[in-house]
């Protein structure tokens, strides 16, 4: 039996334990549910907790098992869901009390894949409001509390109450979606894993969007092989999200194992690492040694179009113009009830013409294609996550000025990879003198999510920066 607390195992030690009948799914969600009654009154990750629900179906899973009926690797695991996925009979809010009343009609195509394989569904997580920020603030439902440190500091987002929920163990694995960054950062800065997948890899059926062009789904999880376990469920075609259409399935799990020997990575010293935290730095050049030493073959290269990215996001026009397209009644309507950190974003998406989100979207399109070629023999790029750790909430959230501020610090280098089109993963590789999660974000070209996951496995298990935990008992 592992030494680590219940709540702090993997998905995969859970999993053994489960199909070996040494734990019961009933058992196992009893104490995640408790787990959560105890803590998240100070932590604030859950917007709903489904027990009934959650219990209903760990008793379901257990039944099956104990007939002979088992779903695989998934089968009894609990796991929470970001508050943009449908879940029949429960409200989407996407992060703000105006759509307290927005009843799903059907559970999303992410949630409804997981429940076939026999996952049992706690809840669903806080995220910032309609989704639209990298800090983690929310001004209207609440801000999740990092769970390393005493003090109120930012979880990262959106996918923030799924990046403090797995990172204090009330939640082996949760759901995000990723548009700029909303997986890696809370991942990053909660020191978990967070996968960035490729447009077209998972259906956003059933998900509250942020951008058409840019949303994707991803797992934030304890360890690789977890994010790769639910990845290989999530994956594949779905008729109702047509990016999806023609994209084939492909194994996750085959080559996670393989290692890095003989492997091309390279440090992207364009734009990257520019005005990092040194801590942080630090840390990556560390992480590529570590991948050195097991084999693969690190050098540096300039990725110009990293910069060339940058130029093309100016004010995050697309993302702009997207979203109040999507949100474009309560801009309208209740723009006084929205988010101030949001409401300023939304309102500029009005003001983007369409000969210029046209030129702007053309213009992505043709450095996505300069972006292959010049990876071209590379099989991953390492980078900082963020270019900073987790800083305090208060001085955050006073100032709009200092949000923005952080708010495009967080997003530097995770959104450059939303617009070149690249899959990613965040990992942690190291922690700040304050105690702070540094995540190493692992960039793959598109449709490359098994190659990253590979290194970030190889890298995971030379170290032992995914075995630490936070000190909890200021929070209960």
């Amino acid at each position: 039996m592992s030494e680590r607390p219940l709540h702090f195992q993997s998905l995969t030690e859970l999993s053994r334990r489960v199909r070996e009948g040494e734990l019961g799914p009933v058992a196992l969600a009893e104490h995640f549910l408790g787990r959560i009654e105890a803590l998240d009154a100070r932590l604030h990750a859950f917007r709903l907790v489904l027990r009934d629900r959650a219990l209903a179906q760990a008793r379901a899973a257990e039944t099956a098992l104990r007939a002979g009926i088992d779903l695989g690797p998934l089968h009894g695991i609990p796991y929470a869901a970001k508050d943009l996925f449908d879940v029949k009979g429960v409200p989407t809010t996407a992060g703000t009390r105006m759509r307290s009343e927005a009843i799903a009609q059907r559970d999303s195509v992410a949630t409804a894949r997981l429940e076939r394989a026999g996952m049992v569904l706690l809840g669903k997580t806080n995220t910032v409001q309609f989704a639209y920020g990298g800090v983690g603030i929310n001004n209207d439902q609440g801000t999740p509390h990092n769970p390393w440190q005493v003090t109120a500091h930012v979880p990262g987002g959106s996918s923030s109450g799924s990046g403090v929920a797995v990172a204090a163990g009330l939640s082996p694995a949760a759901l995000g979606t990723d548009t700029g960054g909303s997986v890696r950062i809370p991942a990053a800065l909660c020191g978990t894993v967070g996968l960035k997948t490729t447009v077209g890899r998972v259906s956003r059926a059933g998900v509250y969007p942020l951008s058409f062009s840019l949303d994707t789904v991803g797992p934030l999880t304890r360890t690789v092989e977890d994010a790769a376990l639910i990845y290989q469920q999530l994956l594949g075609e779905d008729p109702d999200d047509e990016t999806t259409r023609g994209v084939p399935a492909h194994d996750a799990l085959g080559k996670l194992k393989a290692g890095v020997k003989g492997l091309r990575l390279a440090f992207a010293e364009t734009v990257f690492f520019e005005g990092v935290d040194p801590q942080i730095e630090k840390a990556v050049r560390e992480a590529g040694q570590t991948l050195a030493e097991l084999g693969a073959h690190v050098e540096s290269r300039d990725l110009p179009e990293a910069a060339e990215a940058v130029k093309l996001n100016p004010r995050g026009l697309v993302i702009a113009a997207e979203a109040y397209a999507v949100n474009r009644e309560y801009v309208e309507k209740r723009f006084t009830e929205i988010d101030p950190v949001v409401r300023e974003r939304l309102r500029q998406g009005k003001e983007v013409s369409g000969p210029e989100y046209f030129e702007m979207t053309r213009r992505w399109s043709a450095l996505r294609r300069q972006v292959d070629s010049t990876l071209e023999g590379i099989d991953a790029l390492l980078v900082p996550a963020t270019m900073i750790p987790a800083l305090p909430t208060e001085p955050i959230a006073a100032s709009l000025e200092t949000y923005n501020q952080r708010n495009r610090e967080y997003l530097r280098n995770t959104a450059i990879g939303n617009i070149l089109n690249l899959c990613g993963l965040s990992l942690p590789c190291g922690f700040t003198r304050k105690g702070l999660p540094i995540g190493l974000l692992v960039y793959g070209r598109a449709f490359t999510e098994g190659t990253v996951l590979r290194v970030g496995h190889a890298y995971e298990q030379a170290t032992r920066w995914h075995e630490r935990t936070p000190d909890l008992s200021w929070a209960q």
